[in-house]
């Protein structure tokens, strides 16, 4: 069943290798397509490579669209903030540069709102013992990741880099978010 238009929104998502945050969110009900790609960059049309080589501003992100009839804005970024560390700087475990920092890419006022608003509930309950430093702004030239990326995990769920980052991220998701769970 196809979700109304109206209900339909996107919303892009920064929070380290596009695999793993691509690997949780198909999962999730209500959204109805992920797409890994690079955002907030100053090239056109970034490769894989441009965006590695830090040199394009790019971040590697998620872009999702979800059915907000089925899952609110404020459940997409309370997922966001259990699968990742928004408190890292330019890093995600391992994974370093400016490509794998935290960011939320909004596409309306109304997202901009509850992002700034769960960031700041989340400060203010001390979850986190160091400062969140995600990065709250517009989606700006976004570009699709080439193909090889888009469903990575599940095309490749026995690759070294999936069964140690982006496995436990999903069993991450699973246990905590089993509510939103596709069935």
């Amino acid at each position: 069943m196809t979700a109304p238009s109206n209900t339909l929104q996107t919303v892009t998502l920064g929070g380290g290798c596009f695999w793993c945050t691509e690997a949780v969110y198909v999962q999730v009900r209500g959204v109805v397509d992920v797409e890994s790609g690079y955002t907030n960059g100053q090239l056109r049309q970034p490769s894989y490579e441009d965006v590695c080589a830090g040199h394009s501003g790019h971040n590697e992100v998620v872009k999702l669209v979800f059915d907000a009839a089925q899952i609110s804005i404020r459940e997409i970024l309370e997922i966001f903030f259990v699968i990742h560390d928004p408190t890292t700087l330019n890093r995600q475990g391992n994974d370093s540069g400016t490509q794998y920092r935290s960011g939320i890419y909004f596409s309306t006022p109304e997202q901009q709102a509850v992002a700034r608003e769960v960031i700041s509930e989340m400060a203010a309950s001390g979850v986190y013992s160091r400062p969140i430093v995600t990065e709250v702004v517009p989606v700006d030239n976004y570009w699709a990741a080439e193909d090889y990326h888009q469903d990575y995990f599940a095309r490749n769920p026995d690759q070294g880099y999936c069964m140690a980052v982006a496995a436990p991220k999903v069993a991450k998701f699973r246990k905590t978010f089993a509510r939103l769970q596709k069935a």
